[in-house]
């Protein structure tokens, strides 16, 4: 635990160096927030929307915001495993150890990602339930900071991982916004068919913060999607984690098995 937590710490240093997660962090959430918002204050009231145009502008926003920010993290996390982890395995640190210090990092800073983000959210929109809408945000975050480790494997170069990353959040964003109303199914094994719009990774957090905010409720039908992508991307992350840091010897050995 102690490893743990002293490689934690040494993630979040590394990270604190960086000019351009800082910026990212203090100025993409109220940036975002206040573009999304102020761009959809011309749309008509749509029953697809839940809210007033503005106010729901400002909630995606929001998720785009910390989505966005954790998955960056993640993406970035992984890259750097590629360089440096790969020599730590060789001199005898556990694979597991080094891959739950990136976790904890990426998590701190979906934190501080979703704080920034909620409290300039809070400034503009009245928000009915604090509490549960900002544990909506962190589950959106830490959804997309798994999402940004396993691009970061397929992907593995900072800027054309970004815009990969940037692609997928703003796509996600728009498919269960609201704004247009889909009634194409397709089907999922073990729950049946299911509309398009929820499918998407942001859909259950998005509706779990909504309700938060606007009506102070808990959408608690939300909550098990919410956990199962949690659960299937951890799993996948974990595997494109110990792909990307095998060395040499170890995919040869994998490839002679």
């Amino acid at each position: 635990m102690g490893g743990v937590v002293t490689a934690s710490r040494l993630r979040l240093t590394e990270l604190a160096r960086q000019p351009l997660t800082l910026g990212l962090l203090v100025a993409l959430p109220p940036v975002v927030i206040e573009l999304y918002g102020t761009s959809m204050e011309s749309f008509p009231r749509l029953p697809t929307l839940g809210a007033d145009p503005a106010v729901a502008g400002r909630l995606t926003g929001a998720l785009f915001a910390v989505a966005f920010l954790a998955g960056l993290v993640g993406l970035f996390q992984v890259i750097s495993a590629r360089e440096g982890d790969e020599r730590l395995a060789v001199a005898g640190f556990p694979h597991g150890r080094m891959l739950a210090s990136r976790l904890v990092a990426m998590c701190v800073v979906a934190l501080l990602g979703a704080v920034v983000s909620f409290g300039t959210l809070s400034y503009r929109v009245e928000v009915a339930s604090p509490v549960l809408a900002f544990a909506a945000l962190v589950l959106a975050a830490a959804i997309y900071g798994l999402l940004g480790v396993i691009v970061g494997t397929l992907v593995p170069r900072e800027l054309e991982g970004s815009i990969v990353l940037v692609f997928l959040a703003d796509f996600d964003n728009v498919l269960s916004s609201g704004l247009f109303s889909l009634t194409a199914t397709v089907p999922v094994p073990f729950v049946g068919d299911v509309r398009v719009a929820e499918t998407a990774p942001l859909y259950h957090p998005r509706e779990l913060f909504t309700a938060a905010v606007l009506d102070g409720t808990l959408a608690g039908e939300h909550l098990a999607p919410i956990a199962l992508w949690i659960v299937g991307l951890l799993v996948v992350a974990v595997l494109a984690y110990g792909r990307s840091t095998q060395g040499p010897t170890e995919r040869l050995a994998g490839w002679s098995a």
